[in-house]
């Protein structure tokens, strides 16, 4: 997998960014830095002056490639959901059995995340972590409509609707397919951030992870 990976490009809506960052070694560092510093501190406590101090950059320079911390956000969270879809697609490709094609689904987007060695810049499992913790304040922005409109969420969308697909394969007369997978998508998120967090709430723990549950959830009721 990861030699395929590191062969592929993620790529993200261009009105996200000034400069592509991944054409320069500084717009490299930028990624790479803004991710370590977000997981760190915070989104509400990042800022382009602490990254820039921290990258032993000016400011100025940051926002050549991004014009602010929200758009680096969405750039972050595009690019994570893009690396999510090329797993998804090269995991479930070669699965004739529906079910066992879905349950493979489920688990690529609800499993905890390991960093993927074929991108040395960006770390797959700090990300996942700030997806987990940060990726509604992308979304739920009074811009959002404005921003769908632009394809900001146009990966994200797409991997909810593969795996629409697979529900639906496994059972066409299934009334809810696009609802389940959103919530299988957007939930998974949520379950990991209770279990990490408000662990009385959930039944996710150490033995139960929210691929468990999922996969349990979604054969139950497609059946």
């Amino acid at each position: 997998m990861n030699s395929i990976l590191s062969n592929i490009t993620i790529t993200v809506n261009d009105t996200l960014y000034v400069k592509n960052p991944e054409t320069s070694p500084l717009g490299k560092k930028i990624i790479e830095h803004s991710i370590l510093m977000i997981d760190q501190i915070g989104f509400e406590s990042f800022t382009f002056k602490k990254l820039g101090e921290s990258i032993g950059s000016n400011e100025s320079s940051i926002y050549r490639y991004f014009e602010s911390k929200h758009k680096l956000m969405l750039y972050l969270s595009s690019w994570y959901w893009g690396w999510i879809e090329y797993r998804l697609v090269f995991a479930t490709n070669n699965l004739p059995v529906p079910l066992e094609k879905l349950k493979k689904a489920i688990t690529i987007v609800t499993e905890k995340i390991e960093d993927d060695s074929s991108t040395a810049h960006i770390n797959e499992a700090i990300l996942n972590k700030i997806i987990i913790s940060e990726f509604t304040k992308t979304i739920l922005t009074k811009e959002v409509d404005e921003e769908n409109k632009e394809g900001v969420f146009l990966v994200y969308k797409r991997v909810i609707n593969r795996i629409v697909e697979m529900i639906v394969a496994v059972n066409p007369d299934y009334k809810f397919a696009k609802s389940l997978a959103s919530s299988i998508v957007e939930g998974a998120l949520h379950q990991h951030f209770l279990k990490n967090h408000l662990k009385t709430i959930t039944n996710c723990n150490e033995t139960i992870s929210p691929t468990d549950f999922y996969i349990d959830l979604v054969q139950k009721i497609t059946k």
